[in-house]
């Protein structure tokens, strides 16, 4: 066997190790999201109370985002991947193990942090993939985490339905997950610490290229959060549709934004990263207008769908570039751009709700079309000129 041959191979393990991180995490996610109603009942709390136990969740994911970007670039992603996907695997029973809100407020905590902990290296860790195959690859990953919050969707769905306590499915999740990120973690690139400083002495921070990325991750962010929780009602309110047909909106949603990550990269590589920000934010500002000028379902749910596969490629290629920056800490510029676009993502449902308050919930998605079309015109800011990070 040539060299190069081995090589490939071990790329091609490389790969589909990434691809079970990925799956990985968008799996244990969703197990929590379906067992939300049971968890609360057996806890004994509202939505209300819901509500404020989430930010803790939201505070532990952007702690373990910012603290993972310099652990990565101190200790190396492959090594910072799979402790944040071990401990994501553990804990994520611990919501199911919760009877009082205060037990669940602390298991989300950790929970989040876990996570946030977890996105930041396994990003890191497809950048450093993408580097080595010198062709876009990062969305097919994110690709594989929307698929694997489908398959935890529907195994919860499953076990809720066999009447499986919570703990029990919960704990095997996590013993399957712990399986597949063992085998994974023999397959992952192996990363050394990168410089300190830049060649040029400069120390990593919010330099300009920073800002602007993380700023086209928060609006594009936001928009992914909007569309997560207020599809369905917007429909409902819009149409007087039952919940059932309204919940259509963010299956078609949904479906194109999966379809899309896994489309993308091959789009990238025709138009580059700033196109597939450019266009597919033009396409999603023509979905949104549909959604807001639309009469009836069907030109409705078309809208959704454009809405979902405009944005499908666009925040994976902010997160190459993040992981491309010169500043000579890659980790923590991706954990940077990656925390502003959690912020955006959880700003945008409130935002929503307020602006809705005044005016309508479909006069509120002129925010998101706001937003869309200001990361169009932001998108030239993917091919400023950089050059590639130190491999991690």
């Amino acid at each position: 066997m040539t060299d190069s041959v081995r090589k490939n191979a071990r790329l091609a393990r490389a790969r589909v190790a990434v691809f079970t991180v990925f799956g990985v995490n968008g799996f244990l996610l969703a197990m929590w999201v379906v067992h939300i109603p049971v968890i609360l009942e057996r806890v004994g709390t509202g939505y209300a109370t819901l509500g404020s136990l989430l930010l803790l969740l939201a505070a532990g994911a952007l702690c373990g985002m910012q603290v993972t970007g310099r652990l990565a670039d101190r200790f190396g992603s492959h090594r910072t991947t799979i402790v944040s996907a071990l401990a994501l695997a553990v804990v994520a029973v611990g919501p199911g193990l919760a009877t009082a809100p205060w037990q669940l407020g602390l298991a989300l905590a950790i929970f989040g942090l876990a996570n946030g902990a977890l996105d930041v290296s396994m990003n890191s860790q497809a950048v450093v993939l993408e580097q080595r195959y010198e062709r876009p690859i990062m969305s097919a990953f994110h690709g594989v985490f929307s698929a694997g919050g489908i398959a935890g969707s529907l195994v919860g769905a499953a076990t809720l339905a066999m009447e499986v306590s919570p703990p029990v499915t919960l704990a095997a999740a996590g013993g399957v997950a712990v399986c597949l990120v063992a085998w994974a973690g023999r397959h992952l690139v192996r990363t050394t610490p990168v410089p300190r400083r830049s060649p040029s002495g400069r120390r990593g921070g919010y330099s300009r290229r920073v800002v602007l990325l993380g700023g086209v991750a928060f609006a594009l962010m936001l928009c992914e959060g909007v569309a997560n929780d207020w599809s369905a009602l917007q429909v409902q309110e819009r149409l007087d549709s039952p919940a059932s047909v309204a919940a259509l909106a963010f299956g078609a949603f949904s479906a194109t934004m999966t379809l899309g990550r896994f489309l993308a990269d091959r789009v990238s590589a025709r138009i580059g990263s700033a196109g597939v920000i450019r266009y597919g934010t033009l396409m999603a500002a023509v979905g949104m207008g549909t959604v807001m000028a639309s009469p009836v379902l069907p030109l409705t749910l078309t809208g959704w769908a454009l809405f979902g596969l405009g944005l499908s490629g666009a925040v994976p290629q902010l997160f190459t570039a993040a992981g491309n920056l010169d500043s000579g800490s890659p980790g923590a510029d991706m954990s940077r751009v990656v925390g502003l676009g959690y912020l955006g993502f959880l700003a945008g449902p409130a935002c929503i709700g307020w602006v809705s308050e005044a005016t309508s919930l479909t006069a509120a998605m002129a925010v998101p079309l706001v937003c869309v079309l200001v990361a169009a015109l932001l998108a030239p800011v993917l091919t400023a000129p950089t050059t590639p990070a130190p491999t991690r």
